[in-house]
C-alpha cells in the first residue's frame, strides 16, 4: 500500500475542475440531444451484438437487460472510447489534501489503496476521470469494493479491460440498488386536462392503477407498466413530455442522482432495443436560465414569502417548492419550472 505513493503527485488542475462550477445550465432537451444522439444509438446497436454473450450472462444472473447496462457504459465512457486518463491515487490524494470535500475524498482515496492491495489492478492502470471515477463505467473506489464482480473467473475485478466484469459488475450494482426484474424504466404518458402540476413530484409515489384512474394513459393507448409506487416526471415543466416512472428509475439514480442522467440512460436503452423516441415536443423556446438567474429566481421567491433556502443557483426541492407554491398562489400550473418568463414575473413590481 505504501508504494502507491511513492510517486503520487498533487494535481492543480483536480482542484481547479472540483472548484468550477459552471455558470450556464442546460435544458434537458440539449442534454438529450448530446447524449442519446444517433451516432451513440448506432454504436450502441452494435456494442450491443458485441457484448451479447456478457450481457445474457448478467441478465440471467442479476435480472437487469443487457439495453440499460449498455446505455450506462455508453452514457459513462462512449462505450470505452472515454473514461478517462487520471491517475486515481493522485486525484483523491489531490482533492483529500486541497480540495471542497476533504472527507469524502479521503474516504475514497483509503477504498482505492484496498483495490490496489486486493490486487484487482495495477497502479499505473488505475485510471479514472479528474473526480476518481473509475473504468468503463465509471465507478468510484467506495463502489468497486461493494459492486464489482470478477465474472471471468480470473481472480481479478477488472472494470477498465473485462468487458464480462464490466457488464457484470454494472449490474450486480443496479440489482443490489433495487432493479426489479422484468420491469420497464418508465413510459411516456398523456396526463389528463386538469392535472395537478404539482403531484409530478419523484418524491410523490403511488400505484399506476391509481394514475390511471386519474387519466393517465400510455402514448399507444397500451396499459401502464403495473408500478407498486410510480411518479410522474415532468423534465421540462408543464409544456415538455411526461413520464411514468418507477423503481428502476429510481435504482438508475442511485447510479448516478440526476433525473436528466437517469432519463437519458432509459431514452438510450429504448432506442437501442428498437423502442421509440419522445413523441410529445420538447418546449425549444424555453431558454435555460443561468446559475445567476436562479440565484436571482430563488432571491425574489423569498422575497415574496416564498421561502427557497438559499440563493445558491441550484434548483433543489426547496427551490422547486417554493416556485410551484407561487405559481399556484396566481394561478399557473405549478409545475416548478424555471423558465425566464416566470423570473420577469417574479421580478416585476
Amino acid at each position: 500500500m505504501q508504494s502507491a505513493f511513492d510517486q503520487v503527485q498533487f494535481l492543480p488542475r483536480v482542484i481547479e475542475l472540483d472548484r468550477a462550477q459552471p455558470e450556464f445550465t442546460r435544458t434537458v432537451w440539449d442534454y438529450l440531444d448530446n447524449t442519446v444522439s444517433p451516432q451513440r444509438i448506432a454504436t450502441g446497436q452494435d456494442k450491443l451484438q458485441q457484448v451479447r454473450a456478457e450481457t445474457a450472462a448478467a441478465a440471467a444472473r442479476y435480472g437487469v437487460p443487457g439495453t440499460i447496462v449498455v446505455a450506462i457504459w455508453g452514457m459513462e465512457s462512449n462505450y470505452g472510447g472515454n473514461y478517462g486518463s487520471t491517475p486515481v491515487v493522485d486525484a483523491l490524494a489531490t482533492l483529500g489534501f486541497e480540495g471542497r470535500r476533504e472527507d469524502w475524498a479521503r474516504r475514497e482515496l483509503l477504498a482505492a489503496l484496498k483495490i490496489l492491495d486486493s490486487g484487482d489492478i495495477a497502479r499505473d492502470r488505475m485510471i479514472g476521470s479528474w473526480a476518481g471515477a473509475m473504468g468503463q463505467t465509471q465507478f468510484l473506489p467506495s463502489n468497486f469494493l461493494a459492486y464489482a464482480v470478477d465474472a471471468d473467473g480470473d481472480g481479478r475485478r477488472d472494470i477498465w479491460g473485462s468487458m464480462p466484469d464490466v457488464v457484470a459488475s454494472t449490474a450486480n450494482f443496479l440489482s443490489r440498488s433495487g432493479w426489479q426484474a422484468g420491469m420497464p424504466w418508465g413510459v411516456e404518458v398523456r396526463l389528463p386536462a386538469g392535472f395537478d402540476y404539482g403531484r409530478a413530484d419523484m418524491a410523490v409515489r403511488q400505484p399506476s392503477a391509481q394514475w390511471a384512474a386519474e387519466g393517465i394513459t400510455t402514448m399507444d393507448g397500451q396499459p401502464l407498466p403495473e408500478f407498486a409506487d410510480g411518479s410522474v416526471l415532468l423534465p421540462a415543466g408543464a409544456q415538455g413530455p411526461a413520464f411514468l416512472v418507477g423503481p428502476n428509475f429510481r435504482a438508475v439514480l442511485r447510479y448516478n442522482n440526476s433525473t436528466n442522467y437517469a432519463l437519458a440512460v432509459g431514452l438510450l436503452a429504448q432506442r437501442l432495443g428498437g423502442g421509440p423516441d419522445v413523441q410529445a415536443p420538447w418546449p425549444r423556446n424555453l431558454a435555460a436560465l443561468s446559475r445567476s438567474q436562479i440565484a436571482e429566481l430563488q432571491t425574489a421567491l423569498t422575497q415574496r414569502g416564498f421561502a427557497t433556502g438559499a440563493a445558491d443557483g441550484v434548483m433543489g426541492p426547496a427551490t422547486r417548492e417554493g416556485l410551484r407554491r407561487y405559481q399556484r398562489s396566481v394561478g399557473l400550473p405549478a409545475d416548478g419550472y424555471p423558465s425566464a418568463e416566470m423570473l420577469q414575473r417574479l421580478q416585476q413590481p
